[in-house]
């Protein structure tokens, strides 16, 4: 028992180490999309519908919005990642990788190719805003390879409600890239499934349940330059997931009568 106990945190410390050679570049190809893209719309969607009533907005902010990005959005829940991909145009969702923690999702082999096809993950380490040398060469060549990027830069889930300390570590890959940081505020999706639950829940009343209302909400985006210095950079992030900015824009979630629906 002692020696498991000792054993995790080293493990831990391995896969962290290890990050890019975890990656699993298969699930980026053009097949994993197309499941992937099938599986949001038939499977994911469907299941987010009985437990959230969701709205986006801020979305014609991403009208003109030309690839690659950096998205980076506060963390509440594991729904967060399946919520503002369906939020995202499909021409920006398409090639959107999510950096994913390298020593809670990469540490079993199945868990790791599961989350990669139906996510796109790719694997971060922690340490550092997740973002150090060397753990974070294969970013800079997913980037290169002209892939969006949406990371958590709070490093965790929040516990305790509001938005958690955000790291410099996106901004500094951004400015690396000269790449645009496009801030995403998630709310709602603590509620319905708070860290430590494995199952979204239902709003429970005396005689019925009712879903979450869980809101996404795309900001300006950040553009080259706008900000020379990391830390003023990330105090806008900081700045936008702590208010209530942001225009409502037509939902992505319910399709109008005669209308094409998401493209």
């Amino acid at each position: 028992m002692l020696h498991a106990a000792r054993k995790g945190p080293q493990r831990g410390r391995e896969l962290r180490a290890a990050a890019g050679e975890l990656d699993i570049p298969w699930a980026r190809t053009w097949l994993a999309g197309v499941a992937r893209e099938n599986f949001l719309r038939f499977v994911l969607r469907p299941l987010m519908n009985v437990y959230t009533a969701r709205r986006a907005t801020g979305r014609e902010r991403l009208a003109n919005l030309r690839g690659p990005v950096i998205l980076v959005a506060n963390h509440a829940s594991h729904i967060d990642t399946p919520v503002i991909l369906a939020a995202l145009p499909r021409r920006l969702r398409k090639r959107t990788a999510v950096a994913a923690a390298a020593d809670y999702f990469y540490r079993y082999r199945m868990i790791a190719w599961l989350v990669s096809l139906v996510f796109n993950t790719v694997p971060i380490e922690r340490r550092g805003g997740g973002l150090t040398k060397p753990g974070a060469g294969h970013l800079d060549r997913l980037l290169d390879q002209g892939w969006n990027l949406l990371l958590y830069p709070e490093g965790t889930r929040s516990r305790s409600g509001g938005p958690g300390r955000v790291r410099r570590g996106a901004a500094v890959l951004a400015a690396a890239h000269n790449l645009s940081i496009v801030p995403i505020r998630v709310s709602g999706t603590g509620e319905a499934m708070p860290p430590g639950r494995l199952w979204p829940k239902r709003l429970h009343g005396k005689l019925t349940s009712r879903r979450h209302k869980v809101e996404v909400s795309f900001g300006e985006p950040i553009k080259p330059g706008a900000d020379a210095d990391a830390t003023a950079l990330i105090e806008r992030v900081q700045r936008f997931f702590e208010s209530s900015d942001g225009g409502p824009s037509p939902s992505p979630y319910r399709r109008l009568t005669g209308s094409r629906g998401e493209r």
